[in-house]
């Protein structure tokens, strides 16, 4: 636990922050992104291929999940599966900018769409911080 002590004019206050509870406050917010940037290019993705919109419902269904589960209880279960998750979306993303999905090759070289950028940091940002709670979760309970 990291105690910060904050002074206002009319008083200090001594906030506690848990760590851990940050990093999966990050985790949450994370999924919450990915979720929210997949619902944002979801008309176009349904409309061009429909294999790929459904995809995106899952990916929207799932990281909804995620982040109600792991905002309510640590388990390390739910942390890995958010960091599965984030890898398969980034992945995803990766392959399709590469090498295209079936049916779906138009978006081949397309690096630098503002919504993809965002997409990219978000699933990056989101990985790292749940590996970086699956550790400190370990080292707690060792």
């Amino acid at each position: 636990m990291q105690t910060i002590t904050h002074t206002t004019a009319s008083s200090p206050r001594t906030i506690s922050i848990d760590s851990h509870s940050v990093h999966r406050g990050a985790v949450v917010v994370g999924l919450l992104a990915i979720a929210l940037i997949h619902v944002l290019d979801l008309p176009g993705k349904w409309e061009e291929t429909r294999y790929l919109g459904v995809g995106y419902v899952l990916v929207i269904a799932a990281s909804l999940v995620l982040a109600e589960l792991n905002a309510n209880r640590v388990r390390a279960w739910s942390l890995y599966a958010s960091a599965g998750l984030s890898i398969a979306v980034l992945a995803g993303f990766i392959v399709n900018r590469t090498v295209g999905m079936p049916g779906a090759t138009e978006d081949i070289g397309n690096w630098g769409e503002p919504l993809g950028l965002a997409s990219l940091f978000v699933e990056f940002i989101t990985v790292w911080v749940t590996l970086r709670a699956v550790q400190m979760l370990r080292a707690s309970h060792s």
